[in-house]
């Protein structure tokens, strides 16, 4: 959100679409930048008691034809389920106004394929250099980038390695308690705050920004 807020322009984000919302997770803290709206393909994952139910369209992604157009659309950790990006990026341009932002965040390095990613449903993991040609083949203009979440990589490497070697199958982790999730958030935070403006050429999530 600290990004959302240093990048906002003149005249604001709204109205937002969050493609691949899951069950308005985010929606809460969107609000802070004005009418917030989503798309979830996955019906069993969207509550129907949710107080944002009534902003989700749920269905096909293609089939979301709103009479609008977005200055800001997001993509987060949604790419990777996609076996057309392409296509799905282009519509994601259609729907923005010109000028406006489209944020994606995507899972990084095939190095880094573990277990989670089957559990995940991902189809791939993806780098620059393979994402960037198609941002650019689907028409958008790339502004900015950078690997986020440094410290997990090796952990991730020794996870898979761990996996490979005993060949474990998938299965669903343990939840962490409240106190672990803070623990970690606070430590992706101040690496974030540490390390952000070095452009680190690695790490398990990449962030791109671009524009219509």
């Amino acid at each position: 959100m600290q990004y959302l807020r240093r990048t906002q322009p003149p005249d604001g984000w709204s109205p937002i679409l969050d493609v691949g919302c899951g069950d308005a997770l985010f929606f809460d803290s969107l609000s802070e930048f004005g009418e917030v709206e989503g798309v979830e393909t996955s019906r069993e994952i969207v509550d129907a008691a949710n107080p944002h139910f009534h902003k989700i369209y749920i269905g096909p992604f293609e089939s979301f034809r709103p009479e609008k157009q977005y200055p800001l659309v997001l993509l987060l950790d949604v790419l990777e389920h996609i076996p057309e990006p392409l296509q799905a990026l282009r519509r994601c341009r259609a729907l923005l106004k010109t000028g406006g932002t489209l944020l994606v965040t995507v899972p990084a390095f095939k190095l880094l394929w573990t277990n989670h990613d089957l559990i995940n449903h991902h189809i791939t993991r993806y780098r620059k250099a393979t994402l960037f040609p198609l941002l650019l083949q689907a028409g958008f203009v790339i502004e900015d980038s950078a690997y986020w979440f440094h410290w997990t990589f090796p952990v991730r490497l020794i996870e898979r390695f761990i996996e490979t070697l005993f060949r474990l199958k998938p299965a669903y982790p343990t939840i962490p308690g409240p106190s672990i999730n803070r623990a970690l958030s606070l430590l992706c935070s101040i690496e974030h705050s540490a390390l952000g403006l070095l452009r680190i050429p690695f790490g398990t999530t990449l962030f791109v920004k671009c524009s219509k």
